[in-house]
Order: structure tokens, then sequence, then C-alpha cells
């Protein structure tokens, strides 16, 4: 590893995270992850979705992937299960992450099972059973990586605090937070100060997810990609979609003659596409059929706990009440 660079690599048998500053002694299973194809592809796709074509959130799945390993090797080292279970959480997501889910029935989880399983050689060589981290994801083995409580997940601490790191909403080093943080049943465990801090960091990023700047995007790659997929002669298939990086499906739809031109004016003018005021839904005739509809009907707002308690906010509930919620966009 070299010291003056972070990669994503596993160079020398180590992995340093620069968000949690924390040093990994990586397994061989970890190491023969970290060079498949299921983990480097999530190097290509963005953890924060399409926003990432219009936000300062450029990370990837695979470094988000590592900074939860990273907090597993902290406060559980010599869990295996759960290390390799960090590194292959995220390998069904689709390209641009959850902005496309949904789509036809997709589901990444699913979809990582699949890949989980045929990773099975893999796995076994080195002692874990594909069918565990499957188990281990969708909460069927309890493990450090699984609220026992509903409450905040080292993956979900992971998110909020790498994505306000991006975003500059953090008040310090997320490093210097781990000082006071444990896991209780696999719910992030801290005291009162520390879990006011981390309930304002997953309120701020779910009102980030609300905002103009992640649903236009969002709404627009989604209408792109529907439009590719259900044509009268559709142009790309879900097989290619599920495999496809997120570069991948940026040209893709460029080249397809459905989406070509709306793709590119996308990618060159994003603001040519603007959320509707509520007055202006009562438009009709050719404005209304260039019109978008985007639904939010979740979002992560599990809150850690306190001494065991999970933490109420008025906040998190006012949001969850406001679910579902339905954007329109019109491209001018």
């Amino acid at each position: 590893m070299n010291p003056d660079s972070a990669d994503t690599l596993g160079l020398d048998g180590r992995w340093f995270d620069p968000l949690w500053r924390i040093t990994v002694e990586l397994s061989p299973l970890e190491q023969a992850l970290l060079d498949s194809w299921p983990v480097r592809r999530l190097g290509s796709i963005a953890h924060a979705g399409a926003a990432s074509l219009t936000t300062t959130q450029t990370y990837s799945r695979l470094e988000h992937s590592l900074g939860v390993l990273a907090l597993v090797a902290h406060f559980a080292p010599e869990d295996q299960l759960a290390r390799a279970s960090a590194l292959l959480h995220d390998v069904g997501h689709l390209p641009f992450s959850h902005t496309l889910e949904g789509i036809d029935g997709l589901d990444h989880h699913e979809l990582g099972h699949t890949r989980v399983r045929a990773m099975g050689e893999l796995l076994a060589q080195h002692g874990i059973d594909a069918d565990d981290v499957n188990a281990v994801d969708d909460g069927r083995l309890a493990s450090p990586l699984t609220s026992g409580s509903g409450g905040m997940k080292l993956d979900h601490l992971d998110s909020f605090l790498r994505s306000g790191q991006a975003h500059g909403r953090t008040r310090g080093l997320p490093s210097e937070l781990l000082e006071h943080l444990r896991l209780r049943d696999g719910t992030v465990d801290t005291d009162p100060r520390t879990g006011a801090e981390l309930v304002r960091l997953a309120v701020a990023e779910a009102r980030a997810q609300r905002s103009p700047a992640d649903v236009i995007p969002v709404a627009v790659l989604r209408h792109l990609v529907t439009t590719a997929l259900t044509g009268k002669d559709p142009e790309l298939s879900i097989e290619e979609l599920t495999g496809m990086t997120d570069d991948e499906l940026l040209a893709a739809l460029r080249r397809c003659p459905s989406t070509a031109e709306e793709a590119e004016a996308f990618r060159r003018h994003p603001l040519s596409w603007r959320l509707l005021a509520d007055h202006d839904e009562t438009e009709d005739g050719p404005s209304r059929a260039a019109r978008v509809e985007h639904r939010i009907t979740r979002t992560y707002l599990d809150p850690p706990s306190v001494d065991g308690e999970l933490l109420h906010s008025p906040e998190a509930e006012d949001l969850r009440r406001g679910l579902p919620l339905v954007f329109v966009l019109r491209r001018q």
C-alpha cells in the first residue's frame, strides 16, 4: 500500500479507508474478491446514483463497500462472514445504484443474491458459504451488518457519513466519531450528543434526495431507460441493463435512436428539465405529453440507539409521513 494513495486494489494486502482512517489487513478471500469483476464493477457505479451527475457526491459503490468492510473490521475483526458480506452486499446494484430500482420489477437484493451464488466456488475455497452471505444480506442470519432492533446499521452509518463529507454536512472528521460508537445487536449505539448528530446527517440525506439536484437527474434517467426498454422496438434489454456500469449505460442511451437526442441534451444541459410547481400541473396539450413523473416511496431514516433505546426524531417522522412524494418534470 502506497502511504500517499488510498487504492481500491488491496495492494500489499491492506486497505486504508480515508473516511474512517482505518487500516484493514485483508484476508486472502478479501483480496480475491477485490480482484473479481462483480466487486470491481462497483468502482464504476456511483453510490449517489444519477445525482452523481449533478452534485459533488461522486464516489463509487466500491468505496462505500470498502468503508463498510473497514467498519466491520473495526467492530468485529474476527467475523470473516460479515467481512466478506460487507464487500459483497452491493454487487446486485444496477447502473447508477438506486436510480433504476423497481423498473420492470428489478431489485438489487435479488440480483445480488444471484451474483453471490455465482461466486459460490470462490467463497467456498475460503470457507464461506454463499447462502450464508445472502442470509446476512436479507437479515435471516444475525450479523454485525444486520440490526436486530431495526435501528441504524453499519451500511447506513457509512452512507450518511460518506455522503455528509461529500456535501460538507459533517461538523468534524468522521473518524473522530468512532470512539463514541459501539454495536448492540448490529445497531449503532452511542451517546445522546453523537446520536443526535447521526440523526441530523440521516435527515439531511433524506432532504437532499428530495432536492432538484437529485430529483431531476433521477427522474430523467429513469425516463430514458424506460423509453429504451419499452419502445415499439426495444433498444435495450433487461439482461444488458443489469450488467452495465454507469458509463456503459450513458453510452447506450446516446446510441439508442429513441433516447439519443434527449440523453445528449441532458448530458450537456441538465437544467433543460425543470420541476413543475403545483400551479403548473394543470398544463395540457403538447407540454403535458412531454412531462415525466417521479415518485419517492422510501427513505432511509433508521435511527441509532443510545444505551439500547432507539432515538426518536420528529423531523425523521415528518419525512416518513410525507411519503410517497410525487414530482413532475417537463423539458423546457
